[in-house]
Protein backbone atom coordinates (compact mmCIF):
# COMPACT_ATOMS: atom_id res chain seq x y z
CA UNK A 1 0.00 0.00 0.00
CA UNK A 2 0.94 3.56 -1.19
CA UNK A 3 2.72 6.22 1.68
CA UNK A 4 -0.50 8.06 0.62
CA UNK A 5 -2.86 5.34 1.05
CA UNK A 6 -1.30 4.83 4.58
CA UNK A 7 -2.09 8.54 5.82
CA UNK A 8 -5.27 8.95 3.61
CA UNK A 9 -6.70 6.25 6.09
CA UNK A 10 -5.62 7.90 9.42
CA UNK A 11 -8.23 10.87 8.66
CA UNK A 12 -11.49 11.22 10.71
CA UNK A 13 -13.28 14.11 8.83
CA UNK A 14 -14.70 13.93 5.40
CA UNK A 15 -15.42 17.47 3.58
CA UNK A 16 -18.12 17.17 0.85
CA UNK A 17 -18.10 19.68 -1.94
CA UNK A 18 -21.08 20.15 -4.32
CA UNK A 19 -20.72 22.03 -7.03
CA UNK A 20 -23.86 24.40 -8.94
CA UNK A 21 -25.90 24.17 -11.76
CA UNK A 22 -24.55 22.98 -15.55
CA UNK A 23 -21.52 22.30 -13.75
CA UNK A 24 -19.22 19.46 -13.05
CA UNK A 25 -16.42 18.63 -10.32
CA UNK A 26 -13.76 20.27 -12.03
CA UNK A 27 -15.49 23.83 -11.12
CA UNK A 28 -14.54 23.19 -7.94
CA UNK A 29 -11.13 21.96 -8.53
CA UNK A 30 -9.49 25.10 -7.25
CA UNK A 31 -11.12 24.63 -3.73
CA UNK A 32 -10.48 20.98 -3.33
CA UNK A 33 -6.85 21.14 -4.35
CA UNK A 34 -6.90 24.23 -1.61
CA UNK A 35 -8.29 21.93 0.67
CA UNK A 36 -5.82 18.90 0.42
CA UNK A 37 -3.10 21.74 0.48
CA UNK A 38 -4.24 22.82 3.73
CA UNK A 39 -5.26 19.71 5.79
CA UNK A 40 -3.05 17.36 5.32
CA UNK A 41 -4.34 13.65 4.13
CA UNK A 42 -3.98 12.13 7.65
CA UNK A 43 -6.48 14.58 9.18
CA UNK A 44 -8.78 14.98 6.13
CA UNK A 45 -10.49 13.16 3.37
CA UNK A 46 -12.10 15.03 0.28
CA UNK A 47 -15.29 14.29 -1.76
CA UNK A 48 -16.49 16.29 -4.97
CA UNK A 49 -19.68 15.13 -5.40
CA UNK A 50 -20.29 13.85 -9.32
CA UNK A 51 -23.42 12.34 -9.86
CA UNK A 52 -24.98 15.52 -11.03
CA UNK A 53 -22.63 16.38 -13.17
CA UNK A 54 -24.17 18.60 -16.59
CA UNK A 55 -27.22 18.61 -17.51
CA UNK A 56 -28.52 16.44 -14.44
CA UNK A 57 -28.24 19.30 -12.43
CA UNK A 58 -31.78 20.07 -14.33
CA UNK A 59 -33.61 17.11 -12.08
CA UNK A 60 -34.14 19.45 -9.28
CA UNK A 61 -32.72 19.67 -6.06
CA UNK A 62 -34.50 16.88 -4.36
CA UNK A 63 -33.35 14.78 -6.79
CA UNK A 64 -29.85 15.68 -6.53
CA UNK A 65 -30.00 15.76 -2.74
CA UNK A 66 -30.83 12.40 -2.88
CA UNK A 67 -28.12 11.37 -5.58
CA UNK A 68 -25.62 13.04 -2.82
CA UNK A 69 -26.99 11.69 0.03
CA UNK A 70 -26.43 8.27 -1.28
CA UNK A 71 -22.75 9.42 -2.47
CA UNK A 72 -22.25 10.67 1.23
CA UNK A 73 -23.51 7.14 2.53
CA UNK A 74 -21.47 5.18 -0.06
CA UNK A 75 -18.36 7.04 0.69
CA UNK A 76 -18.98 6.62 4.45
CA UNK A 77 -18.91 2.63 4.17
CA UNK A 78 -16.37 2.43 2.06
CA UNK A 79 -14.21 4.18 4.38
CA UNK A 80 -15.62 2.11 7.55
CA UNK A 81 -15.07 -1.26 5.57
CA UNK A 82 -11.12 0.00 5.22
CA UNK A 83 -10.83 0.02 8.85
CA UNK A 84 -11.61 3.55 8.80
CA UNK A 85 -14.34 5.49 10.62
CA UNK A 86 -15.31 9.02 10.17
CA UNK A 87 -15.91 11.09 13.13
CA UNK A 88 -16.80 14.72 11.40
CA UNK A 89 -18.04 16.15 8.25
CA UNK A 90 -17.96 19.06 6.13
CA UNK A 91 -20.62 20.04 4.03
CA UNK A 92 -19.77 22.78 1.09
CA UNK A 93 -22.49 24.29 -1.60
CA UNK A 94 -21.65 26.30 -4.29
CA UNK A 95 -24.56 28.03 -6.15
CA UNK A 96 -27.26 25.58 -6.40
CA UNK A 97 -24.76 22.85 -5.00
CA UNK A 98 -25.68 24.58 -1.48
CA UNK A 99 -29.69 24.01 -2.17
CA UNK A 100 -28.70 20.22 -3.13
CA UNK A 101 -26.46 20.32 -0.17
CA UNK A 102 -28.99 21.46 2.05
CA UNK A 103 -31.38 18.71 1.22
CA UNK A 104 -28.80 16.53 1.40
CA UNK A 105 -28.24 16.98 4.82
CA UNK A 106 -31.32 16.81 5.74
CA UNK A 107 -31.87 13.11 4.64
CA UNK A 108 -28.54 12.37 6.39
CA UNK A 109 -29.80 14.01 9.57
CA UNK A 110 -33.20 12.30 9.42
CA UNK A 111 -31.30 8.77 8.88
CA UNK A 112 -29.75 8.84 11.53
CA UNK A 113 -26.04 9.72 9.88
CA UNK A 114 -25.49 12.56 11.93
CA UNK A 115 -25.69 10.40 15.45
CA UNK A 116 -22.64 9.08 14.11
CA UNK A 117 -20.56 11.84 12.60
CA UNK A 118 -20.14 14.95 14.22
CA UNK A 119 -21.10 18.04 11.44
CA UNK A 120 -18.80 20.92 11.52
CA UNK A 121 -18.82 23.46 8.99
CA UNK A 122 -21.87 24.13 6.25
CA UNK A 123 -20.49 26.50 3.84
CA UNK A 124 -22.13 28.46 0.43
CA UNK A 125 -20.81 30.18 -2.35
CA UNK A 126 -23.31 32.28 -4.33
CA UNK A 127 -25.91 29.98 -3.90
CA UNK A 128 -29.56 31.08 -4.40
CA UNK A 129 -30.87 30.57 -0.62
CA UNK A 130 -34.19 32.60 -1.55
CA UNK A 131 -34.40 31.22 -5.38
CA UNK A 132 -33.59 32.75 -8.43
CA UNK A 133 -36.39 35.03 -8.75
CA UNK A 134 -35.99 38.10 -9.60
CA UNK A 135 -37.90 40.89 -7.15
CA UNK A 136 -39.94 42.60 -9.28
CA UNK A 137 -43.78 44.27 -9.40
CA UNK A 138 -46.31 44.13 -11.74
CA UNK A 139 -46.04 43.02 -15.16
CA UNK A 140 -42.28 42.56 -15.30
CA UNK A 141 -42.67 39.31 -13.57
CA UNK A 142 -44.58 37.52 -16.15
CA UNK A 143 -42.23 38.06 -18.50
CA UNK A 144 -38.77 36.86 -16.93
CA UNK A 145 -39.99 35.43 -13.49
CA UNK A 146 -42.37 33.13 -15.28
CA UNK A 147 -40.42 32.09 -18.38
CA UNK A 148 -37.41 31.72 -17.06
CA UNK A 149 -38.73 29.11 -14.22
CA UNK A 150 -39.91 26.98 -17.33
CA UNK A 151 -36.44 27.02 -18.96
CA UNK A 152 -34.47 24.92 -16.69
CA UNK A 153 -37.07 21.49 -16.25
CA UNK A 154 -37.63 20.69 -12.44
CA UNK A 155 -34.49 22.75 -10.91
CA UNK A 156 -36.42 26.10 -12.79
CA UNK A 157 -39.58 25.64 -11.36
CA UNK A 158 -37.83 25.31 -7.94
CA UNK A 159 -35.72 27.66 -8.34
CA UNK A 160 -38.92 30.25 -8.93
CA UNK A 161 -40.78 29.22 -6.70
CA UNK A 162 -43.38 28.19 -8.81
CA UNK A 163 -43.42 24.73 -7.93
CA UNK A 164 -45.72 22.24 -5.73
CA UNK A 165 -43.23 19.97 -3.98
CA UNK A 166 -44.86 16.95 -3.80
CA UNK A 167 -47.80 16.41 -1.33
CA UNK A 168 -46.75 19.76 0.74
CA UNK A 169 -48.72 21.84 -2.05
CA UNK A 170 -45.53 24.29 -1.61
CA UNK A 171 -42.44 25.62 -3.28
CA UNK A 172 -39.46 22.97 -2.49
CA UNK A 173 -37.22 26.16 -1.30
CA UNK A 174 -40.67 27.17 1.64
CA UNK A 175 -40.42 23.40 2.85
CA UNK A 176 -36.56 23.57 2.54
CA UNK A 177 -36.51 26.04 5.30
CA UNK A 178 -39.59 25.49 7.36
CA UNK A 179 -38.37 25.36 11.35
CA UNK A 180 -40.56 21.97 11.16
CA UNK A 181 -38.68 20.51 8.60
CA UNK A 182 -35.84 17.97 8.46
CA UNK A 183 -33.74 20.45 6.37
CA UNK A 184 -33.73 23.02 8.83
CA UNK A 185 -33.18 20.19 11.66
CA UNK A 186 -30.15 18.60 9.92
CA UNK A 187 -28.59 22.49 8.88
CA UNK A 188 -29.10 23.60 12.95
CA UNK A 189 -26.41 20.38 13.78
CA UNK A 190 -23.72 22.20 12.12
CA UNK A 191 -21.26 23.46 14.51
CA UNK A 192 -20.39 26.52 12.25
CA UNK A 193 -22.58 27.67 9.00
CA UNK A 194 -21.68 30.86 7.07
CA UNK A 195 -22.15 31.97 3.53
CA UNK A 196 -20.30 34.07 1.28
CA UNK A 197 -22.28 36.34 -1.50
CA UNK A 198 -21.27 38.23 -4.39
CA UNK A 199 -22.33 42.06 -3.84
CA UNK A 200 -21.69 43.04 -7.65
CA UNK A 201 -21.22 41.58 -11.18
CA UNK A 202 -23.26 38.33 -10.13
CA UNK A 203 -25.62 37.40 -13.10
CA UNK A 204 -26.44 34.11 -12.02
CA UNK A 205 -27.48 34.61 -8.22
CA UNK A 206 -27.57 38.14 -6.93
CA UNK A 207 -26.79 39.71 -3.69
CA UNK A 208 -29.97 39.51 -1.54
CA UNK A 209 -30.55 35.63 -2.27
CA UNK A 210 -27.00 34.35 -2.04
CA UNK A 211 -27.25 36.57 1.19
CA UNK A 212 -30.20 35.90 2.61
CA UNK A 213 -31.43 39.71 2.72
CA UNK A 214 -34.50 41.33 2.48
CA UNK A 215 -32.30 44.52 1.27
CA UNK A 216 -29.48 45.10 -0.98
CA UNK A 217 -27.16 48.06 0.19
CA UNK A 218 -24.53 47.42 -2.87
CA UNK A 219 -27.05 48.12 -5.39
CA UNK A 220 -24.97 51.60 -5.74
CA UNK A 221 -21.79 50.92 -3.90
CA UNK A 222 -19.76 54.41 -5.64
CA UNK A 223 -22.53 56.09 -3.11
CA UNK A 224 -21.28 54.43 0.25
CA UNK A 225 -18.31 53.46 1.84
CA UNK A 226 -17.42 49.27 2.18
CA UNK A 227 -15.66 48.63 4.96
CA UNK A 228 -13.15 45.50 4.20
CA UNK A 229 -11.73 42.76 6.42
CA UNK A 230 -7.98 43.87 6.81
CA UNK A 231 -5.54 41.45 5.70
CA UNK A 232 -8.02 40.05 2.36
CA UNK A 233 -6.87 42.95 -0.41
CA UNK A 234 -10.37 44.91 0.26
CA UNK A 235 -12.32 41.54 -0.97
CA UNK A 236 -14.10 40.05 1.86
CA UNK A 237 -16.41 42.54 3.32
CA UNK A 238 -17.08 43.29 7.06
CA UNK A 239 -20.34 41.33 7.57
CA UNK A 240 -20.76 42.72 10.77
CA UNK A 241 -20.45 46.64 9.61
CA UNK A 242 -20.39 45.93 5.65
CA UNK A 243 -21.10 50.03 4.77
CA UNK A 244 -21.03 53.37 6.01
CA UNK A 245 -21.96 57.07 5.22
CA UNK A 246 -19.37 58.04 2.41
CA UNK A 247 -17.45 61.25 2.94
CA UNK A 248 -18.83 64.06 0.80
CA UNK A 249 -16.31 64.94 -2.63
CA UNK A 250 -15.64 67.11 -4.43
CA UNK A 251 -18.54 67.66 -7.31
CA UNK A 252 -17.32 66.58 -10.93
CA UNK A 253 -16.24 69.31 -13.42
CA UNK A 254 -18.72 69.78 -16.14
CA UNK A 255 -16.05 67.74 -18.33
CA UNK A 256 -16.24 65.02 -16.71
CA UNK A 257 -19.69 64.64 -16.04
CA UNK A 258 -20.27 65.18 -19.59
CA UNK A 259 -17.56 62.50 -20.22
CA UNK A 260 -19.13 60.25 -17.51
CA UNK A 261 -22.78 60.95 -18.84
CA UNK A 262 -21.47 59.95 -22.69
CA UNK A 263 -19.76 56.65 -21.44
CA UNK A 264 -23.13 56.05 -19.72
CA UNK A 265 -25.54 56.16 -22.58
CA UNK A 266 -22.90 54.89 -24.87
CA UNK A 267 -22.96 51.99 -22.63
CA UNK A 268 -26.73 51.48 -22.28
CA UNK A 269 -26.97 51.71 -26.30
CA UNK A 270 -24.31 49.27 -26.77
CA UNK A 271 -26.50 46.49 -24.36
CA UNK A 272 -29.53 47.42 -26.53
CA UNK A 273 -27.59 47.15 -29.54
CA UNK A 274 -26.48 43.49 -28.42
CA UNK A 275 -29.59 42.36 -26.90
CA UNK A 276 -31.53 43.40 -30.22
CA UNK A 277 -29.19 40.63 -32.41
CA UNK A 278 -28.78 38.07 -29.66
CA UNK A 279 -31.88 37.70 -28.45
CA UNK A 280 -33.74 36.66 -31.45
CA UNK A 281 -30.95 33.74 -32.45
CA UNK A 282 -29.38 33.26 -29.03
CA UNK A 283 -33.03 33.07 -27.69
CA UNK A 284 -34.21 30.67 -30.11
CA UNK A 285 -31.32 28.54 -29.55
CA UNK A 286 -31.52 28.69 -25.46
CA UNK A 287 -35.47 27.91 -25.38
CA UNK A 288 -34.41 24.80 -27.93
CA UNK A 289 -32.09 23.75 -25.72
CA UNK A 290 -34.02 24.31 -22.78
CA UNK A 291 -37.13 22.36 -24.49
CA UNK A 292 -34.66 19.06 -25.31
CA UNK A 293 -33.25 19.36 -21.79
CA UNK A 294 -36.29 19.47 -19.77
CA UNK A 295 -37.42 16.47 -21.71
CA UNK A 296 -34.46 14.91 -20.73
CA UNK A 297 -34.53 15.43 -17.39
CA UNK A 298 -38.13 14.24 -16.96
CA UNK A 299 -36.67 11.01 -17.81
CA UNK A 300 -34.35 10.86 -15.50
CA UNK A 301 -36.60 11.88 -12.80
CA UNK A 302 -38.89 9.07 -13.92
CA UNK A 303 -36.03 6.04 -14.05
CA UNK A 304 -34.84 8.14 -10.62
CA UNK A 305 -38.27 7.86 -8.82
CA UNK A 306 -38.35 4.25 -10.31
CA UNK A 307 -35.44 2.91 -9.15
CA UNK A 308 -34.31 2.11 -12.76
CA UNK A 309 -30.81 4.08 -11.87
CA UNK A 310 -29.08 0.93 -10.57
CA UNK A 311 -29.67 2.73 -7.05
CA UNK A 312 -32.32 2.45 -4.72
CA UNK A 313 -33.45 5.86 -3.83
CA UNK A 314 -36.87 4.76 -2.01
CA UNK A 315 -35.07 4.92 1.06
CA UNK A 316 -34.45 8.86 1.01
CA UNK A 317 -38.59 8.80 0.51
CA UNK A 318 -38.79 9.57 3.79
CA UNK A 319 -41.39 12.11 5.72
CA UNK A 320 -39.88 15.84 4.96
CA UNK A 321 -41.56 17.91 8.22
CA UNK A 322 -41.00 16.60 11.47
CA UNK A 323 -44.35 16.78 12.46
CA UNK A 324 -45.90 14.98 9.78
CA UNK A 325 -25.84 22.98 -25.99
CA UNK A 326 -24.41 23.93 -22.01
CA UNK A 327 -22.52 26.63 -21.92
CA UNK A 328 -24.64 28.74 -24.35
CA UNK A 329 -27.78 28.07 -22.29
CA UNK A 330 -25.90 28.81 -18.44
CA UNK A 331 -24.05 32.02 -20.36
CA UNK A 332 -27.96 32.97 -22.00
CA UNK A 333 -29.72 32.60 -18.73
CA UNK A 334 -27.12 34.71 -17.40
CA UNK A 335 -27.17 37.55 -19.58
CA UNK A 336 -31.39 37.80 -19.20
CA UNK A 337 -31.27 37.54 -15.54
CA UNK A 338 -28.47 40.14 -15.33
CA UNK A 339 -30.41 42.92 -17.33
CA UNK A 340 -33.47 42.44 -14.50
CA UNK A 341 -33.27 45.35 -11.53
CA UNK A 342 -34.82 45.19 -9.03
CA UNK A 343 -38.24 46.25 -7.66
CA UNK A 344 -39.06 48.01 -3.76
CA UNK A 345 -41.49 48.01 -1.65
CA UNK A 346 -43.28 50.90 -0.44
CA UNK A 347 -41.98 51.64 3.08
CA UNK A 348 -45.45 52.70 4.45
CA UNK A 349 -46.90 49.43 3.33
CA UNK A 350 -48.99 47.72 5.85
CA UNK A 351 -48.21 44.82 4.38
CA UNK A 352 -44.49 45.27 4.76
CA UNK A 353 -44.74 46.07 8.36
CA UNK A 354 -46.46 42.84 8.95
CA UNK A 355 -43.72 41.23 7.07
CA UNK A 356 -41.16 42.89 9.12
CA UNK A 357 -42.98 42.37 12.21
CA UNK A 358 -42.58 38.45 11.75
CA UNK A 359 -38.64 39.00 10.92
CA UNK A 360 -36.11 38.48 13.18
CA UNK A 361 -33.98 41.75 13.29
CA UNK A 362 -30.47 40.95 11.67
CA UNK A 363 -27.38 42.43 12.16
CA UNK A 364 -27.14 43.75 9.24
CA UNK A 365 -30.44 45.65 10.19
CA UNK A 366 -28.82 46.83 13.39
CA UNK A 367 -25.59 48.31 11.58
CA UNK A 368 -27.91 50.36 8.68
CA UNK A 369 -30.04 51.71 12.10
CA UNK A 370 -26.26 52.52 13.89
CA UNK A 371 -25.29 54.69 11.19
CA UNK A 372 -28.56 55.66 9.78
CA UNK A 373 -28.37 54.67 6.51
CA UNK A 374 -31.32 52.97 5.02
CA UNK A 375 -32.11 50.66 2.49
CA UNK A 376 -35.78 49.87 0.56
CA UNK A 377 -37.29 46.15 1.25
CA UNK A 378 -37.04 44.23 -1.68
CA UNK A 379 -39.97 42.83 -3.62
CA UNK A 380 -40.45 39.80 -2.36
CA UNK A 381 -42.71 37.47 -1.79
CA UNK A 382 -44.12 35.92 1.38
CA UNK A 383 -42.09 32.63 1.27
CA UNK A 384 -39.22 34.26 0.58
CA UNK A 385 -39.23 36.93 4.15
CA UNK A 386 -40.08 33.65 5.84
CA UNK A 387 -36.31 31.61 4.73
CA UNK A 388 -34.87 34.83 5.67
CA UNK A 389 -36.44 34.47 9.24
CA UNK A 390 -36.17 30.84 9.41
CA UNK A 391 -32.58 30.99 8.03
CA UNK A 392 -31.82 33.59 10.33
CA UNK A 393 -32.71 32.09 13.34
CA UNK A 394 -30.35 28.72 12.74
CA UNK A 395 -27.75 31.40 12.14
CA UNK A 396 -25.49 31.94 9.33
CA UNK A 397 -21.42 33.69 9.26
CA UNK A 398 -22.08 35.93 6.44
CA UNK A 399 -19.51 37.15 4.24
CA UNK A 400 -20.00 39.87 1.12
CA UNK A 401 -17.63 39.54 -1.29
CA UNK A 402 -16.43 42.50 -3.74
CA UNK A 403 -14.68 40.95 -7.10
CA UNK A 404 -13.46 43.96 -8.50
CA UNK A 405 -11.52 42.80 -11.11
CA UNK A 406 -13.72 40.59 -12.91
CA UNK A 407 -17.47 40.99 -14.43
CA UNK A 408 -17.86 37.44 -13.84
CA UNK A 409 -17.87 37.16 -9.73
CA UNK A 410 -20.18 33.84 -9.88
CA UNK A 411 -17.79 31.88 -11.62
CA UNK A 412 -14.70 34.22 -9.82
CA UNK A 413 -15.72 33.86 -6.44
CA UNK A 414 -14.81 30.15 -6.58
CA UNK A 415 -11.91 30.13 -8.75
CA UNK A 416 -14.10 28.18 -11.43
CA UNK A 417 -11.54 28.37 -13.92
CA UNK A 418 -7.89 28.31 -13.01
CA UNK A 419 -6.91 32.22 -14.29
CA UNK A 420 -4.84 35.32 -13.39
CA UNK A 421 -8.21 37.48 -13.29
CA UNK A 422 -10.24 34.90 -11.02
CA UNK A 423 -7.12 35.80 -7.96
CA UNK A 424 -9.73 37.37 -6.17
CA UNK A 425 -11.48 34.12 -6.02
CA UNK A 426 -7.99 32.97 -4.79
CA UNK A 427 -8.62 35.22 -1.45
CA UNK A 428 -11.93 34.30 -1.01
CA UNK A 429 -11.18 30.68 -0.52
CA UNK A 430 -8.05 31.61 1.81
CA UNK A 431 -10.56 33.54 4.07
CA UNK A 432 -12.74 30.14 3.61
CA UNK A 433 -9.84 28.27 4.81
CA UNK A 434 -8.42 30.90 7.19
CA UNK A 435 -11.82 29.95 9.53
CA UNK A 436 -12.27 25.71 8.69
CA UNK A 437 -12.57 24.02 11.74
CA UNK A 438 -10.96 20.76 11.44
Amino acid sequence: MSKASNSSGKADHLCVLVHGLWGNPSHLKFVSTSLRERFPEDKLHVLVAKRNAGSFTYDGVDTGGERVAEEVEQKLEELAESGHAIKKISVIGYSLGGLIARYAIGLLFHRGVFERVQPVNFTTFATPHLGVRTPLLGYHSHIWNVLGARTLSMSGRQLFGVDKFRDTGRPLLAVLADPESIFIRGLSQFEHRSLYANVVNDRSVTYYTAGISSTDPFVSPDDIKINYISGYDDVIVDGENPVSQKEPEEPLAFTQRLTSGTRTILGRASIVAILAVFIPIGGTLYLLNSAIQSFRSQQRIRSHEQGRTGIDYARYRIPLMINAVRQEAEDMFENANGAQGQDYLSASSEDVASRADRLDVNSMQEQRDDMALKFPTLALTQNQFNMIGALDNVGFKKHPVYIHKHRHSHAAIVVRIDKKSFDEGRIVIKHWLDNFIL
